[in-house]
């Protein structure tokens, strides 16, 4: 686990509320929306993929508040149809996970929270997934930067 300090950024964004079983599909409907919009305004991307997740739960049957972000060099004007937003910098607890989607949540997400859980910390609530290397949906090697925002 490392402690560390998100950078802001600008981004191009999608809200849903979504069970974790729905990540996957919902991600897909809207990449290619998102990167069409990209091109026909002549945005710049400026950094991975991120998801957000807000209070994510230890289950796949809730419910949750989750967004996809694709961070951008902002505009000086903006009229698309996604949401343009500023991440503001959190302090966070991450973790590399080098491997499959399959494995993503008990080699992952598992280690983190019981890390996060062993120290001093607290969970803010926020939660992000960063696409360092994603090689699409079958692949059996994906990086993934795994971060829980920090209360304290």
């Amino acid at each position: 686990m490392n402690i560390v300090e998100t950078q802001d950024m600008w981004v191009l964004s999608a809200a849903r509320r979504i069970r974790i079983r729905d990540v996957a599909t919902v991600s897909a409907e809207l990449y290619p929306d998102m990167m069409a919009e990209v091109e026909d305004l002549g945005l710049t991307v400026a950094g991975p993929w991120t998801f957000v997740a807000n209070d994510l739960p230890r289950d796949g049957k809730a419910l949750f508040d989750w967004r996809i972000c694709l961070p951008i060099e902002r505009p000086a004007v903006y009229s698309g149809a996604f949401e343009l937003m500023h991440l503001e910098p959190i302090v966070a607890a991450s973790a590399l996970h080098r491997g499959s989607l399959r494995t993503l949540f008990s080699k992952g997400y598992g280690p983190l929270v019981s890390e996060i859980e062993r120290s001093r910390h607290v969970f803010s609530g926020e939660s992000r997934e960063i696409y360092h290397d994603w090689r699409g949906p079958g692949s059996s090697y994906h990086l993934i930067e795994i971060q829980f925002g920090l209360a304290r």
